[in-house]
């Protein structure tokens, strides 16, 4: 189910996601130029925000729950280029159609703002602008990362990688590096880093094993050995 409504007076000021988001550009004075121009939407979870392919007629940010970004590959299978969290916006990097499909992980909760009224704002609050360059440098250094992970070659190596980069992620917004909260589900994991359900969840399983992890429940990893998973990814992650 999608939901769609106005929000309260205020919405922006109070919102736990500002300071992660686009908006934090803006000062409490200037804000309520963004509320007018907002909708919220409200997603459940695995229901479609955007496909690959439709004109971009809006833009986005997320301030619940999480997104994944996918394309369709020839075959019919997917490939999970992303995974979108609290404060990031969607659009940034797309020109007339969505490059990417977005959905739901869990129920996700957006602003979204028509094309024409963010260039107008963008245009009114230069700053807005700015930070659109820095959400822009942080995306390529997600895209890298991504890259860096479906280049490795052994499972453990992108298993590894990937807890790492989103403990990262969890600690620039800041939430504890660890455990790590993956709502995912292990499919989409696999999806993401280019394997098999099957050999993630072995993987998952052999560093548990070996003393780097615990796994306390399906959605959460605890990492116990912080240098050794670095070790074993191939990286360092600050």
């Amino acid at each position: 189910m999608t939901s769609h409504y106005r929000p309260p007076c205020n919405a922006c000021t109070n919102c736990d996601t500002r300071r992660m988001a686009v908006c934090s550009a803006l000062q409490d004075d200037e804000v309520g130029e963004l509320e007018r121009a907002m909708t919220f939407i409200g997603l459940d979870a695995n229901n479609t925000l955007v496909e690959e392919g439709e004109p971009r007629r809006r833009v986005y940010t997320l301030t619940s729950g999480m997104l994944r970004l996918s394309l369709a590959l020839p075959d019919g299978r997917r490939q999970i280029t992303g995974f979108l969290m609290p404060g990031d916006y969607l659009g940034l990097a797309d020109d007339d159609t969505y490059a990417q499909t977005a959905e739901a992980v869990i129920p996700s909760g957006l602003c979204s703002f028509s094309v024409r009224d963010m260039d107008r704002l963008v245009e009114r609050f230069p700053r807005l602008k700015d930070r659109l360059h820095l959400m822009t440098r942080a995306a390529l250094r997600q895209a890298r990362e991504t890259q860096m992970i479906l280049g490795r070659l052994a499972p453990s190596e992108k298993v590894a990688s990937f807890l790492l980069i989103m403990s990262s992620r969890a600690v620039a917004r800041g939430q504890p590096e660890s455990p790590v909260h993956l709502p995912m589900t292990r499919t989409d994991i696999a999806d993401y880093l280019g394997l098999t359900i099957e050999t993630v969840s072995r993987t998952f399983t052999k560093l548990k094993t070996q003393g780097l992890i615990r796994l306390p429940d399906p959605h959460a990893v605890e990492i116990v050995d912080k240098e050794r998973l670095s070790t074993v990814a191939g990286i360092t992650i600050h």
